[in-house]
């Protein structure tokens, strides 16, 4: 089902045109349902050999499935558990090579072998993660890691 395509030369380039898309996307838009849609909409499209790209809201003690492209995914997940609980909880980035070697990993699509969890922090309040499953172990690199980074500040601003 999935192919293992290489990465043009550019990265960092390619890269730098997903931010200013972002940006587009975001501009005169205040509805944040309306934002994390075309976000996650934009990362699916741009990013190679990923199965699933969305978010989790924080809402208490747990994060709630937001807007997301991909299979249906787990509805709640407590801060935590997972790798998104765990990111969340912990407030860092988790970029996971193999999570069937992730301990308490929730396994939402069998077919996922990578993970990418960014914590979505504004003024210090968890507003909830950003969630890259890929069916290819050691999919996410520093470079990933690095722009979606980056993705993700640009996003909280509309949040």
């Amino acid at each position: 089902m999935f192919e293992k395509k290489p990465y043009t030369e550019n990265r960092d380039k390619n890269y730098d045109l997903l931010l200013e898309q972002l940006k587009a996307l975001l501009h005169g838009e205040k509805n944040q349902t309306a934002n994390l849609a075309n976000a996650a909409a934009l990362l699916n499209q741009f990013l190679p050999n990923v199965n699933w790209v969305g978010f989790y809201l924080a809402f208490d003690n747990e994060l709630v499935l937001g807007p997301f492209q991909g299979l249906p995914a787990c509805t709640r997940i407590l801060l935590g558990k997972g790798v998104c609980g765990t990111a969340a909880k912990m407030r860092k980035t988790l970029c996971i090579d193999d999570v069937t070697k992730f301990e308490g990993h929730i396994a939402c699509d069998a077919a996922s072998r990578s993970e990418l969890v960014i914590p979505l922090i504004k003024k210090d309040i968890l507003i909830g993660v950003l969630d890259i499953d890929s069916p290819i172990t050691g999919r996410f690199d520093e470079t990933d890691t690095k722009y979606l980074s980056l993705f993700c500040n640009i996003l909280i601003t509309k949040l």
